[in-house]
């Protein structure tokens, strides 16, 4: 009886965590991956309240990059960075679940969707992997090497007919895609760098446009056709790392200022409109908008917060709930529309 009790109560904790999941099917949810030597996704509504811990089959100990966990529709990418694979989750009417566990060619550190395609980033080359439906062929259809190489890869961005990529150490870099969309011939560097680059890191894609921070220099800048077009400098704040976009509005997560900045975007400019469009409890580590919310990961010691922001018409963030606290250096984030 006692062992029966046990079982009885234990189904009903686990029915009940689906059901939360379950309940939230038409509402909007965040995710970022704990990154621990157990790497777990972890979802959480957009009120900062923890949902659903599902293991993601690998190791996390990814750091320095932005993009390690990617969404597009129910689908979700997270990198497994000492064990050289990428899971693949969907989301269901019961919550998300882990179908696959992609090898990868070298440590994973940042992913993206884009042309039937699922980019991953590692630490001296980049790969494509077709998608079919809601399944990723496990064996990469094109795979090239980046320009420097040495494991400060930081992230990648898919545009219509190339992916850009960012590696810490000076390099900003364009990668062709051949016609069904896979990586082909060799990684170039895009024109224009600046002299004083220092630490390109995050990027955002819209279109033909990547938008490139170049953090120790505290620059952002617009990449087009293989080509820097602008640079717009930080202004106050310092190292802006990691971008997301709301219409026409830029936001850049900013360590160690602990900051968020909003930039507007327009044709070929990038004016800043707010130096401090809100502040963190630690230095953000990944930023993702969607859905009418900005979410950021920042770190501070031994712990990680997520603050979710609504963002209104005129591109003013307003906090939802005070920052969740995750135990660990979690990683990445990403924002999924329930029930698309």
């Amino acid at each position: 009886m006692k062992k029966f009790g046990f079982f009885s109560i234990m189904v009903s904790l686990i029915s009940a965590a689906t059901a939360t999941v379950a309940a939230a099917s038409n509402g909007v949810l965040v995710i970022t991956a704990s990154n621990a030597t157990t790497n777990q996704l972890l979802v959480y509504n957009s009120s900062g309240a923890l949902l659903q811990t599902v293991p993601t089959g690998g190791q996390g100990g990814v750091s320095g990059n932005a993009g390690g966990i990617e969404a597009r529709g129910n689908l979700v990418a997270v990198v497994n960075f000492s064990s050289l694979n990428v899971s693949l989750f969907e989301l269901g009417s019961d919550g998300f679940r882990m179908t696959q566990l992609i090898p990868t060619i070298s440590s994973p550190v940042s992913v993206a969707f884009g042309n039937d395609h699922l980019y991953i980033l590692g630490a001296t080359e980049v790969e494509s992997h077709r998608i079919f439906g809601s399944s990723v062929n496990p064996v990469p259809d094109g795979e090239v090497s980046l320009v420097v190489a040495d494991g400060s890869a930081a992230q990648v961005g898919a545009l219509p007919t190339q992916v850009v990529i960012t590696e810490k150490s000076n390099m900003i870099e364009t990668v062709n895609l051949l016609p069904e969309g896979a990586v082909g011939g060799i990684a170039s560097p895009v024109q224009n760098i600046p002299a004083n680059v220092n630490t390109p890191l995050g990027l955002i894609t819209r279109g033909d446009n990547a938008y490139v921070t170049i953090a120790h220099a505290n620059e952002i800048s617009l990449v087009r056709d293989g080509a820097i077009l602008t640079v717009t400098n930080s202004g106050t704040q310092n190292a802006p790392c990691w971008l997301a976009l709301v219409g026409p509005y830029l936001f850049s997560s900013n360590s160690p200022s602990m900051s968020i900045s909003k930039y507007a975007v327009f044709g070929p400019k990038i004016v800043q409109v707010s130096a401090v469009a809100a502040t963190q409890n630690g230095d953000p580590t990944d930023i993702a908008s969607g859905e009418g919310l900005v979410a950021v990961i920042a770190g501070s010691g031994a712990l990680t917060y997520l603050s979710i922001f609504s963002v209104d018409e005129d591109g003013n963030l307003s906090l939802l709930q005070p920052a969740a606290t995750i135990s660990g250096a979690a990683n990445g984030v990403a924002i999924v529309q329930a029930g698309n």
